[in-house]
């Protein structure tokens, strides 16, 4: 299942609290409704992550998690999902976004230095911000949506998955039980009865007409 490849990754609710930017939650971090793993909640937070750390703005970890609240999604994943955009992916992610915006709005495109930075983004940002903002914008949006979307079919096919495996277990474990000759009839026993009647008919003892055995002679 999702929830237990998730759980291995998941924060100390300690660990957020130490973090600056979240203090202003105080005890919300600790609120169990806040780190349960469920279809739903993944997925939000798959969008609420997603689409802040798509966003070109600071605060983006405090936006996230109220995000979280709001859409009651999984806390930690919602705050983790923004460092998708770091200082070695933001430059690439936010002059893409750029030139998206640009294309929209059918405007100029700023050709990128041979070594793209932050440097050149916030050197830029009065003559690109439309375009940027824009971009961002929707990029945020897409993504945001496509991955909540991903999460909850991922999410679904695996409980089919697991649905189909305890159903073929039962039915190995229904064809083992059966005799070799075909289905068990009526008032008969499985191999599994026998078993655990430790190779007696269960029904012996109560058979009116059942001989007795070598030691259940008179005295």
């Amino acid at each position: 299942m999702p929830r237990r490849l998730l759980q291995r990754y998941l924060p100390h609710p300690d660990t957020l609290r130490r973090q600056r930017s979240l203090r202003f939650m105080g005890q919300l971090i600790g609120n169990p409704t806040l780190w349960m793993l469920s279809r739903r909640s993944v997925a939000n937070a798959f969008f609420v992550g997603l689409f802040c750390a798509l966003l070109p703005i600071p605060g983006q970890m405090a936006l996230a998690a109220l995000g979280a609240w709001l859409m009651r999604a999984n806390l930690p994943l919602s705050v983790g999902l923004v460092w998708i955009t770091n200082p070695l992916t933001m430059p690439v992610i936010f002059y893409g976004n750029y030139r998206l915006g640009a294309w929209l709005l059918d405007g100029p495109v700023r050709a990128a230095p041979e070594e793209l930075s932050t440097r050149w983004v916030a050197e830029q940002m009065l003559d690109i911000l439309p375009a940027l903002a824009l971009g961002s914008l929707v990029a945020a949006v897409i993504c945001g949506i496509a991955g909540s979307l991903i999460i909850r079919l991922l999410w679904r096919w695996q409980v089919v998955r697991s649905w189909k495996r305890r159903a073929s277990r039962r039915r190995q474990l229904r064809r083992m039980d059966r005799p070799a000759g075909g289905p068990v009839p009526k008032g008969g026993v499985s191999r599994r009865m026998l078993r655990r009647s430790g190779g007696h008919h269960p029904d012996a003892e109560h058979d009116p007409d059942a001989q007795p055995g070598p030691d259940h002679g008179s005295r």
